[in-house]
């Protein structure tokens, strides 16, 4: 699929699969990357850090996204930033589907 110059709608760039997380890459240049995920139930990304800040927006559905050890629900339309070099980590209580930017400079 083609998707520069085009309108699309972002939560049909990836589609859910049962048990899985699916993801597709937008733009991936050597100041950052711009990706679509989508997380089945039961789903996530386990703990890890980055060394840059990452901007996550919920296009679908609610994660669960605990940084620092602390959770808190981020559904549909809202964003959060996960801040560089601090433990973080991103759960599926039910599908979600988001959308993540990190800008390396």
């Amino acid at each position: 699929m083609e998707l520069i110059g085009k309108a699309l709608t972002m939560s049909g760039l990836v589609a859910y699969q049962e048990g899985s997380v699916v993801s597709k890459t937008l733009i991936d240049k050597k100041i950052g990357t711009v990706t679509m995920f989508s997380f089945g139930a039961g789903q996530g990304l386990s703990e890890h850090t980055a060394p840059f800040d990452a901007f996550v927006q919920i296009v679908d559905g609610e994660a669960e996204v605990i940084i620092n050890g602390e959770a808190q629900t981020v559904s549909a339309g809202q964003m959060i930033i996960m801040p560089a070099n601090i433990p973080h980590e991103l759960k599926a209580v039910k599908p979600f589907k988001m959308l993540l930017v990190m800008i390396r400079a």
